[in-house]
């Protein structure tokens, strides 16, 4: 459901992109098939792999960012869902380098911050992994240089809303850059606005 919910929203094309879901029982993945289109997608399809990345259930080859999906969560114990995408208007960030300021409500209430960049890393095996735990912090979703976006949440829902609200806040952004520098919320307003959406909005 998670990963069919990135071409719905836009945020993929063709084969890219990939989420996965982490069970806290007993440590497995559930990620996306390698090289396999989203309309394909069935839950047969999907790849169960242990926590170093043994297939434990799937006749088909995982993706090939699996490496950087486990390396995150056996550092990270407090994510359970994760989410790559090369979504537009957030991977031109991406591209140059760029972290995306607070310069909009939105961007406090979601990410509590600005959306960091993190460096250059290799695919295939456990660099960008590491990268994103360096450089992530507080953040549920980081810009990594010439690559594109990743997110992490609680859960794989809240790891695709925090892709959706990249790229939303992204394209935005884009559009007021275009008009001319927009201004920085103030850090204590920013704190403000992230513990109001956190602890008020929604349903309890």
């Amino acid at each position: 459901e998670g990963n069919l919910m990135l071409p719905a929203a836009g945020l993929v094309t063709w084969t890219s992109g990939n989420v996965s879901g982490r069970d806290p029982a007993t440590g497995y993945v559930v990620i996306k098939p390698s090289g396999v289109r989203y309309e394909a997608l069935t839950p047969d399809k999907m790849v169960v792999l242990d926590p170093n990345g043994a297939i434990v259930e799937g006749d088909l080859r995982p993706s090939v960012d699996a490496p950087t999906h486990l390396y995150v969560y056996r550092q990270r114990p407090d994510v359970r869902g994760m989410v790559h995408t090369h979504a537009t208007y957030a991977t031109a960030f991406a591209a140059v380098g760029k972290p995306i300021p607070v310069y909009l409500t939105a961007i406090a209430d979601e990410f509590g911050g600005p959306i960091p960049v993190g460096a250059y890393a290799q695919i295939g095996e456990e660099q960008i992994g590491a990268e994103i735990v360096r450089a992530i912090g507080a953040s549920c979703a980081i810009l990594m240089k010439s690559h594109g976006v990743f997110t992490i949440g609680a859960s794989v829902m809240a790891a695709v809303k925090a892709a959706v609200m990249t790229e939303d806040v992204a394209r935005t952004v884009f559009y007021a850059l275009q008009l001319g520098q927009p201004d920085e919320i103030p850090p204590e307003e920013v704190a403000r606005g992230y513990q109001r959406y956190v602890n008020q909005y929604g349903q309890r």
